[in-house]
């Protein structure tokens, strides 16, 4: 018997992948950065891991010093995290554009 299921999309659309700095270690943290207009602290979230991929070359980070992994998080973890700690999270593209605000 074969059954025609189709991926529930609603599924992936709950997950985010962002950019984590030293994962592993008592350091680590997720990548975050301010706004140069009004200096907003932000956290970028990409719908996709090749997005995150793409971006993080743009991103400016210190790779002599910090180890940095892109990782799924579930999306409502991270806004609430990114909250509690004084940050918005911002869906971006690979090109580091802002899509919307999450």
């Amino acid at each position: 018997m074969e059954t025609n299921v189709q991926p529930d999309d609603s599924v992936k659309d709950q997950w985010a992948f962002i950019v984590v700095q030293n994962p592993g270690t008592g350091s680590e943290q997720f990548m975050g950065f301010k706004t140069p207009e009004n200096e907003q602290e932000f956290i970028p979230a990409f719908a996709t891991k090749p997005e995150a991929e793409q971006c993080f070359l743009l991103m400016p980070k210190d790779i002599m010093n910090n180890k940095y992994e892109i990782q799924a998080i579930h999306r409502d973890d991270l806004i609430l995290t990114a909250r509690n700690n004084g940050f918005d999270v911002f869906l971006m593209d690979e090109k580091s554009c802002i899509k919307k605000k999450l």
